[in-house]
């Protein structure tokens, strides 16, 4: 398949922080294409590079053919998280503006205005100042924007953020006709579901690097059997968790095993197909006079490709990352 987006050692910097650690990677034409990872992991600074918004420090960025900066723009079309919409303005003025920008030839702009329109099911609403417009409805008018010039790659970053349940299926159903259609898409979420339901591939994103790559299958299969959260007490100490896994990992079905700070200090296990996996693991726990808070099983999601990756959830590393931001911000103050 020919390649519609290539990236290759992309690295961005600012200060002392590190955005972007040597990211490569290859979306062919026609895919959807996941940036799966936890807010602040790097997602927008990659796409802001490959829209040319942000110079990277190294690395290659190739759109379909181009690796100019301008004719890179001429390519691809850009959803930026936030919603940009001139409130004063309605959803067809709004088009007609961006119909400018773009520099469509006069002749054409009315059937593209109108093909978008269409496209997203806006022509109720076109005539409407933007400002009424719900959330849902936003989005979808900033998705028209950005295919106006109809590009053959398009980049969305968090899509479905902070919409109902209602609008984002709407969305993820107008993606799948987008990409029958033709179009590379390539989206950064940090919503599991959205990326299992859309991605033919996806690649996690953790501190600026890709730490797992490949189909949403091919990445569960590789984290194992079940996942099974051990809590041996709603909050356990380190040293207690450290015992259990100590204990845990010899059992023979046992793949891997973490523990997760995050998260009370549970010990999560992925643990080869095993109908009797729970019990086996009690009965071990008991050997030793270890007491179990609780016990969960799940199929491996991914989340947990993350989880084995990192040591922690999704979650956990947005916790973390929003915790550290705050400590900044409060040292900046004093």
């Amino acid at each position: 398949m020919q390649s519609a987006v290539r990236i290759e050692n992309l690295k961005k910097t600012y200060g002392t922080t590190i955005a972007v650690d040597g990211i490569s990677l290859n979306v062919t034409q026609g895919q959807i294409y996941g940036l799966l990872g936890p807010n602040g992991a790097g997602k927008t600074t990659t796409m802001r590079c490959l829209c040319t918004l942000t110079t990277p420090d190294s690395g290659v960025i190739e759109v379909a053919g181009a690796t100019e900066s301008r004719a890179i723009r001429d390519r691809l079309g850009y959803v930026a998280q936030e919603v940009a919409l001139d409130k004063v303005l309605t959803g067809r003025e709004l088009l007609q503006f961006q119909a400018a920008l773009y520099h469509i030839p006069p002749k054409q702009i009315s059937d593209r205005i109108d093909q978008v329109l269409d496209l997203l099911q806006l022509e109720p609403y076109a005539d409407k100042l933007s400002g009424t417009y719900s959330g849902g409805l936003k989005k979808r008018l900033d998705l028209a924007a950005g295919l106006l010039h109809q590009p053959s790659v398009l980049i969305l970053d968090e899509p479905t953020v902070g919409l109902d349940i209602q609008s984002r299926l709407a969305i993820w159903d107008f993606l799948r006709k987008l990409r029958a259609s033709g179009v590379t898409i390539l989206i950064s979420s940090h919503y599991l579901e959205e990326i299992d339901a859309l991605a033919n591939r996806v690649a996690i994103i953790d501190k600026g690097k890709i730490i797992a790559e490949g189909t949403t299958s091919e990445l569960k299969t590789k984290v194992g059997g079940d996942r099974i959260t051990v809590r041996i007490r709603e909050f356990a100490e380190r040293h207690e968790a450290e015992h259990a896994q100590k204990i845990l990992q010899q059992l023979p079905i046992v793949q891997s095993i973490t523990i997760n700070e995050a998260q009370g200090n549970a010990v999560n296990l992925f643990v080869t197909p095993d109908a009797n996996a729970i019990g086996e693991i009690q009965n071990m726990l008991s050997a030793v006079d270890i007491e179990v808070f609780s016990l969960a099983q799940s199929r491996p999601s991914l989340d947990d490709v993350f989880l084995a990756a990192t040591g922690q959830t999704i979650l956990d590393a947005e916790i973390a990352q929003a915790e550290l931001t705050n400590a900044t911000k409060g040292k900046k103050k004093r």
